[in-house]
């Protein structure tokens, strides 16, 4: 099952129309966000979630179909099909805060290896450690970090100055 997330006008982008046995399709050649593609989800809370970088559909007016096609792009975030069939619509899925926090952390974790993050993550994801005081001592270390940083790069930025003058002079 796929599935396909519209306006409140069963619209996506370009006012590309559907609605029950609607079928569209697409030549499935170049990069997966072109017009080359048609897009979809394999999971309805995916559909929910990658909404505010893709669709941007007003959740509250939102419809989410399910969906038939041929699938030839799949990018871990978002399917690229030659064809696509909305079936029926469906309910849009609820999620949750943690379900919305868990996805932020797994996404972060993509992009950053940081062992201390790494370690904080681990300890939030396995339900080991969520407390307000773990997320506190993490951004305290996070914050005296970046202002290690800055205050090194300031130096530096002293002693280039310094440097320059004197090579003036």
């Amino acid at each position: 099952m796929l599935y396909k997330l519209t306006d409140e006008k069963d619209q996506t982008y370009g006012g590309c129309q559907w609605g029950e046995g609607v079928t569209h399709t697409a030549d499935g050649l170049g990069e997966l966000c072109t017009e080359h593609w048609i897009h979809a989800y394999r999971d309805p809370i995916l559909a929910v979630m990658m909404n505010p970088i893709h669709g941007q559909y007003d959740l509250a007016t939102a419809h989410l179909w399910e969906c038939e096609g041929e699938v030839g792009k799949d990018n871990g975030m978002k399917l690229g099909c030659t064809t696509l069939k909305t079936v029926k619509r469906t309910t849009l899925p609820l999620v949750t805060i943690e379900q919305r926090v868990r996805f932020g952390i797994l996404c972060a974790r993509e992009v950053c290896h940081e062992a201390d993050f790494i370690r904080w993550s681990d300890g939030w994801l396995s339900d080991q450690d969520r407390s307000g005081k773990a997320a506190a001592a993490r951004e305290a270390a996070w914050a005296a970090e970046a202002a290690a940083a800055a205050a090194a790069a300031e130096r530096e930025a002293a002693r280039e100055a310094e440097a320059a003058a004197a090579a003036a002079a």
